[in-house]
């Protein structure tokens, strides 16, 4: 396991901050900063707790400089029933089943589906994915998926400056970096300029191409990890023939 200093310079460095920076906004002195990045002094629970803020470092990122400096996490992941995370599952159910008939579903850290609606589950569960599966591993591997994708390159670029913003957010991450390399061996790091208001993705499905856009909600406020980290995401029709395809399934 990496040192308190290791993680501490990993994580400023991610943010872009010089260690001067950071002493101002810790109220901290630059040269206390970096004797903790060198590991000549040892910081307390408040210090690592008032650095993490600063650095808007997520629960997971606390949790590991907390143990790198020998103290217990903040943080805990429970279990899905837990009884204490049931108003946050009422919640998720509520809005991916209130959000159709366009498809919903829920993603965790990692992009593996934890729920759909039955839109999404018609959706995606025409080119064979469920739940449990991830989608990253689908946008590289499975082929039905790529394949219905009318537009797939401009997916594929979206998704990768998605998952690079995610990169940023989480740190170091060999899931999300393996799928950005990936991604980024697919698409290089060619730019169109500015990007447009909406960047759809369009699904040819019986014959049809139904165009989407989405929202993304999280649970900001939960002190569970798994939750904190949990995206709900909400698909809507990026034109009307869609919508009436999508109203037309859900009265059948």
């Amino acid at each position: 396991m990496a040192d308190f200093g290791t993680v501490l310079k990993e994580w400023r460095q991610i943010r872009r901050m010089s260690q001067m920076d950071l002493a101002m906004a810790a109220g901290v002195s630059p040269r206390h900063i970096s004797f903790l990045e060198t590991g000549r002094s040892r910081p307390s629970r408040g210090m690592v707790i008032r650095i993490s803020e600063e650095l808007q470092v997520p629960g997971a990122g606390r949790n590991r400089l907390l143990t790198a400096a020998g103290m217990a996490p903040a943080y805990e992941s429970r279990g899905r029933d837990d009884a204490e995370l049931q108003p946050l599952r009422e919640a998720m159910r509520w809005m991916l089943q209130n959000h159709a008939p366009y498809p919903a579903m829920a993603l965790d850290r990692h992009w593996q589906l934890e729920a759909m609606n039955g839109p999404a589950e018609m959706l995606l569960g025409a080119v064979g994915l469920r739940v449990g599966d991830s989608l990253l591993t689908a946008m590289t591997s499975n082929e039905a998926l790529r394949q219905s994708l009318e537009n797939l390159e401009e997916v594929e670029r979206h998704m990768l400056s998605r998952l690079r913003t995610e990169l940023a957010h989480f740190g170091r991450d060999p899931v999300l970096e393996d799928a950005v390399q990936s991604l980024q061996g697919r698409v290089g790091d060619q730019t169109d300029g500015a990007l447009p208001a909406v960047i759809p993705a369009r699904y040819l499905m019986q014959g049809q191409v139904l165009s989407f856009f989405s929202t993304i909600s999280q649970f900001g406020s939960t002190g569970d990890l798994a939750m904190s980290e949990l995206k709900v995401e909400m698909m809507f029709p990026a034109d009307e023939a869609t919508r009436q395809v999508l109203v037309s399934l859900s009265a059948q």
